[in-house]
């Protein structure tokens, strides 16, 4: 490839990366899409890992006035999680539970859909990066 074609896609892709997201701020139903984990020890080691590893789907389905988190109907794995508290804040939809001895808590900007998760259990702690989109019905 020549140099410029190089220059041009980079810059392409530069900004693809940081093209804005559909706002959320109204939404009643949200698509995430996992793009990164980390594992944590409780002695500070903490390392990327594949969501599949640790049974987080590729997908979640965020109900924004219950807070219920679920895998969608493709997956076939029918999977939910209840949270306990949902609240919207300067732009942030967030998420707070416990399920199964695990805590969790969700932050998503509303303006650009970018949300982090994480969930903590004794010794553990994950975190989680997504992309999240309003989800058409």
């Amino acid at each position: 490839m020549n140099l410029i074609f190089k220059i041009a896609l980079l810059g392409t892709l530069l900004l693809a990366a940081n093209a804005p997201a559909d706002d959320l701020g109204n939404s009643k139903q949200i698509l995430c899409s996992i793009l990164n984990v980390n594992a944590c020890q409780a002695d500070g080691n903490c390392t990327a890992v594949a969501a599949a590893d640790f049974n987080i789907p590729q997908f979640i389905e965020i109900d924004t006035k219950t807070g219920t988190l679920s895998t969608t109907a493709a997956s076939g794995e029918n999977r939910a999680t209840p949270a306990s508290q949902v609240s919207r804040e300067d732009g942030r939809l967030l998420i707070h539970g416990n399920q199964m001895g695990r805590a969790f808590s969700l932050q998503i900007q509303e303006s650009s859909g970018q949300a982090s998760f994480a969930s903590v259990a004794d010794g553990t702690a994950m975190t989680i990066f997504a992309a999240c989109t309003p989800r058409l019905d």
